[in-house]
């Protein structure tokens, strides 16, 4: 027997400082309370002396491997947490296919990337994929949307200060640009970038370099930039609006994320992937969208993409007391607004687009 503490002791001892230590017990004062015991403080196994030396060679190896694929499954996990799954922007028409292929020769280069798009297109979750899938996915991905706050605080959110840099400026702050070192920042809406920020960014670009609010040296930073936005940049540029030298720096690689109403095919695959998260989110019993409603979220017009769809999804979930959403849970009156669009065809089908909306009219009077 051991002096001072028993097999037990060591055991909970050893794994107290670290869990995931392979701990055999070996004794010749066997008992099944005592094996018992060890394996629920956590031994792999129990060995009673005396013991074959063959055995015990086998026991390790096996336990050996089993640790070795354990730490292969913690690696595989942690990767696949880390990384925003491709899956997280649904769609499976060309235009997608198409965008995703260009993201598979850009994810791994350090290239800033401009994404263009609508609001409510999923920019966001374009740059966080980007990021993610990337050899920087391990250091940090910041965001900030330039539209959102007062200039003098963007100048500052992006830049940083040090301290007595100005009225209120009781502490230093790094700057969302020195804090993504390594990483990435994502910049929406950059179209709204007064245009003092734009000459500031730019030069970090070109030296790498931030000069904090206040501070006299410069600080050295890798970041990669993503910039997004809603608006016709190009025309921003031709205005004077926006700096055409920063512009091309942003614009190494152009991405380009259509409306939804021009990727429509995909609408039938979003609907039902957003019916899934919020039955879950809402612990609803909704299973299905019948054909009818299906059509009419097929021919509506999305001015706000997918972001309204996800809104409208979620919102009949919510008041749907059936196991499958019809046209009566949407909010319909959308439909008969004029918002719905019929696809540029064949006359027969445009006409059979208005002699159903004539119809759904008249229901509703």
């Amino acid at each position: 027997r051991m002096e001072g503490m028993d097999g037990i002791e060591l055991l909970e001892k050893i794994k107290g400082m670290d869990p995931s230590t392979i701990f055999i017990i070996m004794t010749a004062f066997a008992s099944v309370d005592n094996a018992v015991e060890a394996m629920k403080k956590g031994a792999e196994d129990y060995i009673v002396k005396p013991f074959v030396n063959d055995d015990v060679k086998m026991t390790i190896s096996r336990l050996l491997n089993y640790r070795n694929l354990k730490q292969e499954n913690e690696i595989l996990r942690l990767e696949l947490c880390n990384r925003v799954s491709y899956n997280r922007f649904v769609g499976n028409s060309a235009q997608v296919r198409e965008m995703f292929q260009m993201l598979e020769k850009v994810i791994p280069t350090k290239s800033n990337i401009l994404i263009l798009g609508d609001s409510g297109t999923g920019k966001g979750v374009i740059a966080e994929i980007i990021h993610s899938n990337s050899p920087r996915a391990e250091k940090p991905f910041l965001s900030i949307n330039c539209s959102a706050i007062p200039d003098t605080l963007l100048e500052s959110e992006l830049f940083g200060y040090k301290k007595g840099a100005f009225t209120g400026a009781y502490s230093d702050k790094l700057g969302l640009i020195v804090a993504a070192d390594g990483g990435t920042l994502f910049l929406d809406e950059i179209g709204d970038m007064p245009a003092a920020l734009q000459a500031k960014l730019l030069k970090v670009i070109e030296s790498g370099e931030v000069l904090r609010l206040g501070d006299v040296r410069a600080m050295s930073v890798d970041v990669r930039i993503i910039a997004a936005t809603n608006k016709d940049i190009k025309s921003f540029v031709e205005s004077g609006r926006f700096r055409d030298d920063l512009y091309y720096r942003l614009n190494v690689i152009e991405l380009t994320i259509p409306p939804l109403n021009e990727r429509k095919d995909d609408i039938p695959l979003l609907a039902m992937h957003f019916l899934d998260i919020f039955c879950r989110k809402h612990n609803s019993a909704v299973k299905s969208i019948d054909d009818r409603a299906m059509k009419e979220l097929m021919a509506y017009a999305w001015p706000g993409n997918v972001r309204e769809l996800a809104n409208m999804i979620e919102r009949a979930v919510i008041l749907c007391d059936k196991d499958t959403l019809a046209f009566e849970d949407f909010p319909y009156e959308k439909f008969l607004a004029g918002e719905s669009s019929p696809d540029i065809g064949p006359l027969k089908k445009s006409l059979e687009f208005y002699e159903r909306r004539v119809i759904l009219e008249a229901l509703g009077s």
